[in-house]
């Protein structure tokens, strides 16, 4: 499914207006469009604004606020690039409709600023008195407050589903998720236990993740370029190689990105295992050594300066897509390279057989 397609698709079903990265988020978890793309919420992001800039009032998108996007059928306000909030083209505000009625003027003027996530974290901050709340307390409380508006059936099952899918994600890339599932439905904040199981696990992986990215400067540079490919392997590329070092053009492992058995896009790599930012040159270096159905991917152990972000999406060139030191390290993590895993047993009762 194109991105655009797929972006559309999540909003129906979503009912309300979201950030480029939750959108992109939930597009690639449910298998709505695929990505070989190290920054994929900046190519939906992209993607979406550009739509809207060229198709104008006639695009399926619309902006609502900085970042946050909605379906132009669902008639709301549209924001001005400079900060002025303007009606929709051809649209009187009274006949504006959301779910079973009209929006008022003074609900357009309270438009969502927040995903259901970052709203469940303010009011469980500002509004639980350290007191863990049950998921459909949450969510009454976050739409009471405006937090959130939406056009679903059942806020309350997308409010859970998306906190547990970030401490589900969080987990797995041995990140510290800002949630703590307590019981059935029943949530709280990470931080309140600061001596807690929890908050001691989440210590305790910032310091090895801080340490694999440390160890990363000590491997030889084949090593570090074998390493890079076992990743491609790993998020599913075949025809994995690492090209000659003696005269690899630049490129330093090459593979084809299969999704689906169907499409196969070759992408061309070039690992730099550097302290200090890659720059818009390298880019350019890149993007000279493809072919001619070729994409590019440069993986980094550093960051990108914003001339090297800039040139990787400029337009009418063949963009290039970038990983940075933190997003490799992530990838590494959750797909178990350079790392072990170590469980403990967590029993809680069973609330099916003793109500």
């Amino acid at each position: 499914m194109d991105s655009l397609d797929a972006a559309e698709e999540v909003l129906r079903v979503e009912g309300q207006p979201l950030r480029a990265k939750e959108l992109t988020m939930l597009m690639l978890e449910r298998g709505l469009w695929k990505t070989s793309g190290r920054t994929p919420e900046q190519t939906v992001n992209a993607r979406i604004a550009v739509d809207i800039m060229k198709r104008g009032v006639n695009s399926r998108f619309q902006r609502v606020s900085v970042g946050l996007f909605a379906l132009r059928t669902w008639h709301l306000p549209e924001h001005h690039p400079k900060g002025r909030v303007l009606k929709p083209s051809g649209q009187n505000v009274s006949q504006n409709r959301s779910i079973g009625g009209s929006i008022s003027p003074k609900t357009q003027a309270q438009l969502p600023t927040m995903s259901f996530t970052d709203a469940a974290e303010q009011v469980l901050l500002h509004h639980a008195n350290k007191t863990p709340m049950h998921y459909k307390g949450i969510t009454e409380k976050a739409l009471d407050l405006e937090l959130i508006k939406t056009r679903g059936q059942t806020p309350d099952q997308t409010m859970y589903a998306q906190i547990l899918t970030e401490i589900e994600r969080k987990t797995k890339r041995g990140e510290a998720s800002r949630f703590i599932k307590l019981g059935k439905g029943i949530l709280g904040l990470a931080h309140w236990s600061d001596r807690g199981l929890a908050q001691q696990i989440g210590q305790h992986n910032i310091k090895a993740r801080n340490e694999l990215r440390k160890r990363l400067y000590e491997i030889t540079p084949g090593e570090f370029e074998d390493l890079v490919g076992a990743l491609l392997v790993k998020v599913g590329f075949e025809e994995v190689v690492v090209t000659n070092r003696s005269n690899d053009g630049g490129i330093d492992v090459r593979g084809t990105l299969v999704v689906g058995g169907v499409i196969r896009t070759r992408m061309a790599v070039q690992a730099k295992r550097w302290k200090h930012n890659v720059q818009a040159p390298t880019v350019q270096q890149v993007r000279g050594s493809l072919g001619a159905h070729d994409q590019g991917l440069i993986i980094t152990t550093s960051d990108f300066s914003v001339g090297a972000r800039q040139e990787a999406d400029r337009s009418n060139a063949v963009p290039v897509a970038l990983m940075n030191g933190e997003q490799f390290v992530s990838q590494l993590v959750e797909n178990d390279l350079g790392i072990r895993r170590t469980s403990y047993d967590l029993i809680e009762l069973d609330e099916t057989l003793l109500p």
